[in-house]
């Protein structure tokens, strides 16, 4: 018997602010600070913080620059943080699958 898909979850792309994070930016070439803020409901110190355990983790490229006058912060996903993404997303779907009526087996089986 394999181990439990839970088995396969990653702690630090989990956390569910963290899994937005990532599937935002997964979804574009790179995505703004204040552009998360707002779509997944964060304080700035919030998004800050999950921003910075991604990148330490290798997940996340950082970028600070200006447009015009005003400072800007962008985040990109790196091809460590796809990996990353992917395997939570397969961790996930196995987990759904043990779910479905018609292709689980029953607990114990």
């Amino acid at each position: 018997m394999s181990a439990h898909p839970t088995n396969d979850l990653n702690d630090v792309v989990h956390q569910r602010h963290r899994l937005g994070i990532l599937t935002i930016a997964a979804e574009s070439k790179r995505v703004e600070f204040g552009y998360l803020r707002e779509a997944l409901d964060l304080t700035g110190g919030n998004l800050s913080r999950h921003i910075t355990v991604l990148n330490q983790a290798g997940l996340l490229d950082i970028e600070k620059g200006y447009e015009g006058r005003r400072p800007r912060t962008w985040v990109s996903i790196t091809d460590t943080g796809r990996e990353a993404l992917a395997a939570e997303i397969a961790a996930l779907r196995a987990l759904v699958a043990r779910h479905d009526p018609a292709k689980a087996p029953r607990a114990g089986s």
